[in-house]
């Protein structure tokens, strides 16, 4: 059975991206989105993109970004992929996708099993999906709120059209139970490998694929203090 392949989102220092490579995660996110505690100047995602080893896919998220503002992110920015996780429309996804010839990724936020049912639409024009916990009403974020949904909705489904990415209130402690409850064969992880918000930890990180991938982490010590 082939690897799971990690995703770990809201990087914010070249630490961070050294710390994803060295775990063997297959895919680096940095977040364009002000309200977000990740949120990235082009000039920084820039810096921290040039950092990344040849082979750690470097995915840009945005939200409901105009073609000026991504304009402004690709002219600098080394980008392997978009993540588009706002209000986009099938109509958008596919023109974004034409106008930069770059994969695109969209967004999908599950509650409830009648949220699964835009899911199709958008396998028809997006290269991978990425199912999520919807935000609470209200809420800043889109995503990247430590919350889950009921991981059973998507049991028994095979599945959609593209290739997909599980999200939404993962842990060292939960990936693998999420892993065997879908059958997904991609996770992604923000908050949950962070020691404070935007705040990424290199154990935590490192953790998170060793249990998304089904190999038991290592204790950690209890501090002696």
């Amino acid at each position: 059975m082939p690897e799971i392949a990690v995703k770990i989102c809201g990087l914010t220092r070249p630490a961070d991206v050294q710390a994803v490579a060295q775990a063997g995660a297959a895919y680096a996110g940095f977040v364009f989105f002000g309200k977000s505690p990740r949120n990235l100047s082009v000039a920084d995602a820039r810096a921290l993109a040039l950092t990344a080893p040849p082979g750690l896919c470097k995915v840009a998220l945005v939200v409901d970004a105009d073609d000026a503002t991504l304009d402004a992110i690709l002219a600098d920015v080394p980008l392997d992929m978009l993540q588009l996780h706002g209000h986009e429309s099938p109509w958008r996804v596919a023109e974004v996708r034409a106008r930069y010839g770059l994969p695109v990724m969209k967004a999908i936020g599950i509650a409830d099993a009648q949220d699964l049912a835009q899911i199709d639409a958008y396998g028809d024009v997006a290269d991978q999906l990425l199912i999520d916990a919807k935000p609470p009403k209200g809420a800043d974020l889109p995503g990247g709120n430590g919350l889950s949904f009921d991981w059973r909705l998507l049991q028994g489904r095979k599945y959609w059209q593209r290739p997909w990415m599980l999200a939404g209130g993962l842990t060292p402690d939960t990936v693998a139970q999420a892993v065997g409850l879908t059958g997904v064969r991609q996770v992604d992880v923000s908050s949950g490998v962070e020691s404070a918000p935007g705040i990424k930890d290199a154990t935590l990180i490192a953790d998170f694929v060793t249990a998304a991938q089904g190999t038991p982490a290592v204790p950690r010590l209890a501090n002696p203090n």
